[in-house]
């Protein structure tokens, strides 16, 4: 195993980002997170600094990046293959939510960090990142309109759910749950309206935006 100290800056960045996770909630996406996250691995803040040359968006890319991995490992082909595409995208989307859990201020830093001007390009690549790494782990690989069309949708999807969690404080993120399965069971009765318009005779036109626009502003 590579000492944290022979580390390159890649291996540094991913050894750093879940402890600057665990750190941001109370000092900021900052210099004060990265000296304590640097500390605790055991190599000087200004080599550590190096791993993000980008500053606090890179710190922040990196967190996520780490959460994604977690997940890649959590969910092996064989567990997912078990489950249905419902299930899979439900438990997928709740890791990811209950890795984060313990930091919920961390994240609302976050996602303010990545909502300035300067670093929305960013924040949106982000979340095509996870949504494409969901996906995929859920087996998808589409290629067509559809490769393209499901990832936004789940953005829409996580995104709403975000905000539903990072105020859930019922017990073992009761709300949040329930809050998922009614945008999921959303999408399920869209997609089955999508064939039916696709059948003879064709039908309405859909428009992504507006569906889009539903989950995330919806009634709750």
């Amino acid at each position: 195993m590579v000492q944290p100290i022979d580390m390159n800056l890649d291996e540094l960045k991913l050894a750093l980002a879940p402890r600057l996770g665990a750190h941001a909630g109370f000092d900021g996406w900052g210099e004060a997170a990265l000296a304590r996250a640097a500390e605790e691995l055991g190599v000087p803040a200004d080599r550590a600094r190096l791993a993000f040359p980008g500053g606090t968006a890179d710190m922040v890319d990196a967190w996520f990046d780490g959460v994604d991995r977690a997940m890649l490992e959590a969910f092996p082909a064989e567990t997912i293959a078990a489950m249905k595409i419902r299930d899979r995208i439900r438990e997928l989307l709740l890791f990811r939510l209950g890795t984060l859990a313990p930091h919920r201020e961390a994240l609302r830093r976050a996602l303010a960090i990545l909502a300035l001007p300067r670093n929305a390009p960013r924040g949106a690549a982000l979340a095509w990142r996870s949504a494409d790494r969901i996906w995929r782990t859920a087996g998808d690989a589409a290629t067509d309109f559809n490769h393209y069309s499901k990832r936004a949708i789940l953005i829409g999807v996580y995104g709403a759910t975000t905000m539903v969690f990072l105020d859930d404080e019922s017990e073992d993120l009761a709300e949040t749950r329930a809050f998922l399965d009614r945008r999921i069971d959303e999408v399920m009765r869209f997609e089955k309206a999508k064939a039916r318009w696709r059948g003879p005779g064709g039908g309405p036109p859909f428009s992504l935006g507006r569906f889009l626009g539903r989950l995330r502003y919806p009634a709750v």
